[in-house]
């Protein structure tokens, strides 16, 4: 019998060409991984070309002609051959004459991207959303799919209105909390911020800062977002729980730029007589330590306690000068920051009872760093800026 040979190219030997019998699935995958085997295979000659290789292959329905196809099917229709003979062929339909005019309108077999579904707002309609929604950053998007409803005379839904908040760059965040400020306290702001804006770094160095806070006992987190399905609503452990009364201790402290001071914790609140007891006991110790008789400056915010009259006769008996503190003005303060970082290191501990809440704040208030608390004096002219800058209102901070 006759012997048909071809040579392998990378290999030494004639090997006897096997029958390509073929069956893919209806899947692109399956296709790309035949033109690849395909295309690795370039030693046959005449014997077995490639686009006869191809016709063998059975298209799914719905699925990817491989551009290597494309090329051969223009090839062929350039060599002159009817589009009946290379659908024939290729076992394909009217995938041979849409490639085919494709070509002929533009040169080129690329598929061009659909245009798709058209969307119900145009770019004009996009950048009023925007406005709108930079001007009302609090409305919901209810209240904001019912205003485009009557703005656009368009049937919106609050997901297409979500889509559009999305493709403008803008999300719904979680506001911050600030003091409110009317506007006679902005503007008592913005002018001692001006007043104090000349003060030098090593003369906020010199001010003893001071607060209150409260800390309670958590029990971690409490159902407050919870994976579950739509019949679940009602297990137990997808309950949101809270406590109605949490124990809770009030913590005093001090700090300068040179250290932490000492910490005073006691459970119910102050008043005037226990606020001056508090300043005796802790503050003129932690002045002594911390500045060495070097001059300097005491603040506190403008809470009852410290405005009382028997409070600022002690402080003038004492010749302790006191740093004139605006109302409501919390982010000016860097012992502010310094709560925050230890409340939220607590949470992360989660005391059980307040012997263990106490604990933790002992321990956590003296574990801060003196770089950090140098870096808060620092910032205090930034801060000031900041509060020229937005004329007397709320700052980052």
């Amino acid at each position: 019998m006759r012997a048909i040979h071809s040579k392998i190219v990378g290999t030494g030997s004639n090997k006897r060409p096997e029958k390509l019998n073929v069956q893919i699935r209806n899947s692109w995958r399956t296709n790309l991984q035949l033109n690849m085997s395909i295309g690795n295979i370039i030693g046959y000659k005449k014997s077995l070309s490639v686009w006869q290789c191809l016709s063998e292959v059975k298209m799914g329905r719905g699925s990817p002609i491989p551009p290597m196809l494309w090329r051969k099917i223009v090839e062929q229709y350039q060599k002159g051959v009817s589009q009946r003979k290379i659908a024939k062929s290729l076992k394909l339909s009217s995938t041979v004459h849409n490639i085919i005019q494709r070509f002929r309108e533009s040169g080129t077999i690329s598929v061009h991207k659909g245009q798709g579904w058209k969307t119900i707002l145009d770019a004009r309609d996009l950048r009023a959303i925007r406005r709108h929604c930079i001007t009302y950053r609090n409305d919901t998007v209810m209240e904001i799919t019912t205003w485009a409803q009557e703005y656009f005379q368009k049937t919106l839904s609050v997901n297409t209105i979500h889509r559009a908040i999305r493709s403008c760059r803008l999300k719904l965040y979680r506001s911050k909390k600030k003091s409110y400020l009317n506007r006679i306290q902005k503007c008592r702001h913005f002018l001692w911020a001006k007043d104090h804006l000349k003060w030098t770094v090593a003369k906020w160095k010199s001010v003893l800062w001071s607060d209150e806070s409260k800390f309670e006992v958590h029990f971690g987190k409490l159902g407050r977002h919870v994976i579950r399905t739509k019949e679940d609503k009602d297990n137990p452990s997808c309950y949101q729980r809270s406590v109605q009364k949490p124990v809770s201790l009030m913590v005093w402290g001090c700090m300068s730029a040179c250290g932490m001071g000492s910490l005073h914790i006691w459970k119910g609140t102050i008043n005037a007589d226990n606020y001056i007891h508090v300043l005796e006991q802790h503050m003129l110790p932690s002045r002594c330590r911390l500045f060495q008789g070097r001059p300097c400056i005491f603040q506190h915010d403008n809470a009852r306690p410290h405005t009382a009259s028997i409070t600022m006769s002690w402080l003038h008996r004492r010749r302790i000068r006191v740093l004139k503190w605006p109302a409501c003005s919390p982010d000016l303060s860097p012992i502010e920051n310094i709560w925050r970082i230890i409340k939220r290191k607590v949470e992360q501990r989660i005391p059980k009872t307040v012997e263990q809440l106490e604990a933790c704040i002992r321990q956590e208030w003296d574990n801060l760093p003196i770089h950090k608390l140098e870096q808060l004096v620092s910032s205090v002219t930034r801060r000031l800026q900041s509060v020229i800058k937005r004329r007397g209102d709320a700052t980052q901070w």
